[in-house]
């Protein structure tokens, strides 16, 4: 059985007790968090369980059009206030260049990368915080009374560091 079958399988038992009437589109704690995709950032780590905030991922939590696109849709359509950016210690974007991973993509397709133009390698996690901030606050439909912060996740004590620009 492939995870793909285990998760149908588990989505089967899961839907005999789901009750629609409890779930929102509209995050409770009028959050939205961009993050990493990385498996070591979760709800439990940041004290938030499902339905507390909006939560959009990407490989190393980037401001890209597609997540101001999701964060403008959280805060104009469904109520969030504050967007946190988080960016993480050990993470797989600082450990390549864009060169490198390009190279090795077309070593293993047999074909030159045609898209992504870039996928965002960085050295310094904090520097890279503050380059998303600036981003973000930089927008022009990023109102100046939604809270933007950035922060960095320990991955080895677990602690979130503030980053302050």
């Amino acid at each position: 059985m492939s995870v793909i079958d285990e998760v149908l399988q588990a989505n089967e038992t899961y839907a005999r007790t789901h009750n629609p009437l409890h779930h929102s589109p509209f995050p409770k704690r009028r959050l939205a968090v961009l993050t990493c995709m990385d498996t070591r950032l979760s709800y439990a780590s940041l004290g938030l369980v499902q339905g507390d905030a909006h939560v959009i991922r990407n490989a190393g939590g980037i401001v890209t059009d597609d997540s101001i696109r999701s964060l403008l849709v959280s805060h104009f359509l469904l109520q969030s206030e504050e967007f946190m950016i988080i960016n993480h210690t050990d993470c797989g974007l600082m450990k390549t260049s864009e060169e490198e991973l390009r190279t090795n993509i077309e070593r293993r397709t047999g074909t030159a990368v045609i898209s992504p133009e870039r996928f965002y390698a960085f050295a310094n996690v904090e520097k890279n915080v503050k380059h998303q901030l600036q981003k973000l606050k930089s927008h022009p439909w990023i109102l100046k009374e939604v809270k933007v912060r950035g922060f960095v996740y320990d991955v080895q004590s677990g602690r979130l560091k503030e980053v302050v620009e």
